[in-house]
């Protein structure tokens, strides 16, 4: 069963992934990258996934948004990809 992996800028700014999953979301596993800047890179993210027991599911791509802010607010970016839990069959 494939699951959404989410890299985001925490409320404080930082960089973090977690996984959603039907727990409520205080349980989702999540990793801080602990830096605002730069966005982590995908080896990093790969990394930060396999230690929270996951990895890519079959033909996963990570794709990019542009959450909405006002016009002269930061911008805000939210990407997403498919998981799975390590040695989980497709």
């Amino acid at each position: 069963m494939t699951q959404s992996a989410r890299l985001a800028n925490s409320y404080f700014g930082e960089w973090e992934i977690y996984i959603v999953t039907a727990d409520p979301a205080d349980d989702w596993p999540t990793h801080c990258f602990g830096r605002t800047s730069p966005i982590p890179t995908l080896a990093e993210r790969t990394a930060a996934l396999t230690g929270l027991g996951y990895e890519a599911a079959d033909g996963a791509a990570w794709e990019w948004m542009e959450l909405p802010n006002g016009d002269m607010d930061t911008v805000e970016l939210l990407a997403s990809f498919d998981v799975r839990l390590v040695g989980e069959a497709p």
